[in-house]
C-alpha cells in the first residue's frame, strides 16, 4: 500500500469511530413560547446548579415556531423538549407523525393571564373585549346594523367608546407564531365577534353543519368566521414587535398611549413602570387570575418528545423539578415570577404521571 493512502484512511477510521460520540448531545434543547421561556429559563438555571447535568439550553421562538422545529424529527439534531402558551394543535400533531414523532407527552404546568399594558405615565384606559374587537379588526360590522362589514373607520378609542381617551389606536403585539397570539384571537377577538348575533350565528352554522357531516359547508363557513373576526388590521393600529416581550415593555415607556399585549408574568415583573388595563371590569392581577375572574387567561403546557428520554440525559429529573412544589407550587419560586399554579390535586396528579413516564400523548 502507498504510504501517502495511509493516512487518509487512518483518518477516514477515526472520522466513523468519532461521528457517533460527536453527535452525542449532553444537554437538554428547549425551544418554544416567549411566555414559558420566562419560567423554564429560571427551571434550567436552578437545575444546572442542583442536578448532576448540565443547564438546558432554553431558545425562545413563539409557540408554533417552537412546535414546527420539535415535530421535524428525532435524534440528537432536534429539540428534546416544546414550551407553549396554548394546547398544541392537530395540524402540528399531524407534522410529528410525518417526521417520525409517535410519542408526545403533554404537561399542563399552571396558568397566565394575557394583559394590555400600558406605560404607568399614560392615560389608565378600561376596556371591553367587544371594544378590543372593534379597535383591531380589518373589518367591523356596520355601524349602520346592516349584516356586513366595512374597512375599520376607527382611529381613536374614542371612536369606538366616547367615555374613552381621544388617544390613537395603538397596540404592539406579537407575531402569527405567538401563543399568546392564538390565545388573544380565541379569547378576546372571537368573543368580542360574538358579541355581533349575525357573526356567531356563522360559528353555529359551521357547529350544525359538521353534524349533518356537511364538512365542506362547515369548512367555508368556519373559514368565513375566522377571515372576519380574527383577521387584524393593516394600517399601524397594530404592531407586529416580535417575540420579546421585554423590547415591547421598553418601547410602551418611550410611547405612554400605546398598548402593548404581554403575558401577565412580564407585567408583574415590570410593576413599577407599566399597569395592565382592566378588562370587562376586571384588573389583571395573581388572584384575579387564579379565581378565573379575568378574563383572559390560558393555560400553559411544556411538551416532551418520549424518544428522546434516556437518549438526552437529564430529561426526567428536568421536567420532576419543573412541577415539584418548590417549582410550580402555591408558593414555589415560578409563582414568585408570575405563574399562576394548578390546584394541589391537579399538581400531583401530573407529577404521579412524570414519575411513571406517562403523559396525555396526542394519538
Amino acid at each position: 500500500m502507498r504510504p501517502s493512502v495511509i493516512p487518509l484512511i487512518s483518518f477516514c477510521l477515526w472520522a466513523a469511530i468519532s461521528a457517533p460520540v460527536a453527535a452525542m448531545r449532553d444537554y437538554i434543547d428547549v425551544v418554544g413560547s416567549s411566555t414559558v421561556y420566562a419560567f423554564s429559563t429560571v427551571v434550567a438555571e436552578r437545575f444546572g446548579k442542583i442536578s448532576e447535568f448540565r443547564t438546558p439550553k432554553i431558545e425562545s421562538t413563539g409557540s408554533g415556531g417552537g412546535l414546527k422545529l420539535f415535530c421535524q424529527g428525532v435524534g440528537m439534531k432536534f429539540p428534546d423538549v416544546a414550551n407553549s402558551s396554548r394546547r398544541i394543535k392537530a395540524s402540528e400533531v399531524e407534522l410529528c407523525r410525518r417526521n417520525g414523532v409517535q410519542d408526545i407527552i403533554e404537561i399542563l404546568i399552571g396558568f397566565d393571564g394575557i394583559v394590555l399594558a400600558q406605560s404607568k405615565l399614560g392615560s389608565e384606559i378600561r376596556l371591553t373585549r367587544r371594544e378590543l374587537f372593534l379597535a383591531l379588526a380589518k373589518n367591523v360590522p356596520n355601524p349602520d346594523g346592516s349584516e356586513n362589514t366595512i374597512d375599520n373607520p376607527y382611529h381613536t378609542w374614542r371612536d369606538i367608546n366616547s367615555t374613552l381617551p381621544n388617544i390613537k389606536i395603538e397596540v404592539l403585539g406579537p407575531p402569527p407564531t405567538s401563543g399568546t397570539r392564538d390565545a388573544f384571537s380565541d379569547l378576546v377577538l372571537d368573543y368580542g365577534c360574538h358579541t355581533f348575533t349575525w357573526l356567531a350565528e356563522l360559528t353555529e352554522q359551521s357547529r350544525e353543519a359538521r353534524e349533518k357531516h356537511n364538512f365542506q359547508l362547515a369548512g367555508e363557513l368556519k373559514r368565513k368566521q375566522r377571515r372576519l373576526c380574527r383577521m387584524l388590521r393593516e394600517d399601524g393600529a397594530y404592531i407586529d414587535s416580535g417575540e420579546n416581550d421585554n423590547l415591547v415593555v421598553q418601547k410602551l415607556n418611550a410611547n405612554p398611549d400605546a398598548l402593548g399585549l404581554l403575558g401577565f408574568s412580564f407585567l408583574d415583573q415590570n410593576s413599577d413602570r407599566i399597569r395592565g388595563a382592566r378588562i370587562d371590569g376586571f384588573e389583571p392581577t395573581f388572584s384575579s387570575i387564579a379565581s378565573g375572574n379575568y378574563p383572559i387567561s390560558r393555560p400553559l403546557y411544556i411538551y416532551i418528545k418520549k424518544a428522546h428520554i434516556g437518549m438526552i440525559p437529564g430529561i426526567e429529573a428536568f421536567i420532576s423539578e419543573f412541577i415539584s412544589e418548590r417549582a410550580a407550587g402555591e408558593n414555589g419560586y415560578l409563582s414568585r415570577k408570575g405563574m399562576i399554579p394548578l390546584s394541589r390535586a391537579e399538581r400531583e396528579d401530573i407529577a404521579q404521571r412524570v414519575k411513571m413516564l406517562r403523559g396525555k400523548a396526542q394519538k
